[in-house]
């Protein structure tokens, strides 16, 4: 499982680093794509990816191909190099606005990796909906 967030770089190359303890729970080899639904590039392992796709492929043709055009178009399979870093897709880059200061956010089954000043931005907008989820939060 995925916990925590954590401030990152992303290099002049489109490097960023990952946690250790996220490289070692995605393995040798994992998958970068679009968020859903946020400006942000998500982060998985290749059992996720795949289980993701296949429902996917279970949606109605219409809903189907227009996560195909979204997510599985803008995927790709990637492996940290000796330091740590993955490179992110410049179309990924561009689409989340990845240059300089990042987070890269545990999130359960998945990782985020966000823009810094477009996270804080969205947490900003989603007060009101986080107020009321932990309103119905059971403790």
């Amino acid at each position: 499982m995925f916990l925590g967030t954590s401030n990152h770089n992303v290099d002049s190359k489109g490097r960023i680093v990952l946690p250790a303890k996220f490289r070692e729970e995605l393995g040798e080899t994992f998958y970068i794509a679009r968020g859903f639904g946020n400006p942000c590039v998500q982060v998985m392992s290749s059992e996720q990816f795949e289980r993701i796709s296949r429902n996917i492929m279970e949606l109605p043709a219409d809903k189907a191909m227009a996560l195909q055009y979204t997510f599985t178009a803008s995927a790709a399979e990637v492996a940290p190099n000796a330091s740590g870093r993955v490179m992110i897709p410049q179309t990924l880059r561009e689409f989340a606005g990845l240059d300089g200061e990042a987070l890269v956010i545990g999130m359960n089954n998945r990782i985020e990796i966000w823009n810094k000043s477009r996270f804080e931005a969205f947490i900003d907008s989603k007060r009101d909906v986080l107020d009321e989820a932990i309103s119905l939060l059971k403790f």
